[in-house]
């Protein structure tokens, strides 16, 4: 983890979000797929918390060397709609990179990504030589994030909106089982709103399939020491769970093993055993 006073190399609109590329080779070097970046707001203002970005991209080879990408919604609060307005060449208080990453597959090849922040997570399984397909969704056209490039690292992608202007008209789970049978999937990972990983990782653990999840929790430090992203998770052996912090514990998990009634708000039993067929985050798995 390093703190950086990063240079803003560039800034683009992408239908309705807005991509923010940085200068921070030392954060770069760190960097793997699904953490993420904690970014001060301006002094002065109201909002005294950093703000949590997934890494959308990380160069640490070639003429992009050393810089990172970060996609914000400028729809979703203040301090968001202030870092969209930033442009290139201003400076940003950057600490990263932050929380675990997924783990990347060492004998299962077929990977189906389920999200629209998975770029650099495919891009790292295919210099690995393995095989990428992808689900995207969005509300609308405009929601829906690079469906060209995805289309680029992908064998397959399909695209769904929920009014149908493009691709077809309705969600990523709908496209999840002829997803996996198309593909023939051997391991699944997933980023998406809570509701949708729970469908996803019970999906996969009916079809027995490994899958990854990262969640998305509202954090306050970013450090683990609030411990407002708190997540319940059973123990492998079965005796009780505990209250993994999203931010350091995560955000990357295995989905058998969150309390997911507990987490939303409701009561879970704890399961007995580990279940079959999951792959945990931070390091290599099947």
């Amino acid at each position: 983890m390093k703190r950086a006073r990063a240079e803003i190399l560039s800034t683009r609109k992408i239908g309705a979000y807005q991509s923010i590329t940085l200068v921070a080779p030392e954060i770069a070097e760190r960097s793997r797929p699904g953490q993420f970046l904690a970014i001060a707001m301006p002094e002065g203002r109201e909002f005294v918390l950093r703000r949590h970005f997934s890494i959308h991209q990380a160069s640490r080879r070639g003429g992009w060397a050393g810089t990172l990408e970060f996609v914000v919604d400028p729809a979703s609060g203040a301090g968001t709609g202030w870092l969209a307005g930033a442009i290139a060449h201003e400076f940003l208080d950057v600490i990263g990179p932050l929380g675990k990453s997924f783990s990347y597959p060492k004998r299962l090849t077929n990977c189906l990504l389920v999200a629209a922040s998975l770029f650099f997570l495919a891009q790292e399984l295919v210099a690995r030589h393995k095989r990428v397909d992808m689900i995207l969704g969005g509300s609308t056209l405009e929601a829906v994030f690079k469906p060209i490039d995805a289309k680029r690292l992908a064998q397959t992608v399909a695209v769904m909106t929920a009014d149908g202007s493009l691709g077809e008209r309705g969600g990523v789970l709908d496209a999840l089982p002829d997803a996996i049978a198309r593909a023939e999937a051997e391991v699944v990972y997933a980023v998406a709103p809570a509701p949708i990983l729970v469908a996803v990782a019970s999906f996969c653990r009916t079809n027995r399939l490994p899958v990854q999840v990262a969640v998305e929790e509202r954090m306050g430090c970013g450090f683990g020491l609030c411990n407002t992203c708190a997540v319940p998770v059973a123990r492998k052996d079965g005796s009780g769970y505990d209250n993994l912090r999203a931010c350091v514990d995560g955000p990357v998990f295995d989905p058998a093993r969150i309390l997911w009634d507990r987490w939303l708000g409701g009561t879970q039993a704890v399961p007995a055993t580990e279940p079959v067929g999951t792959m945990p985050g931070g390091g290599d798995g099947a």
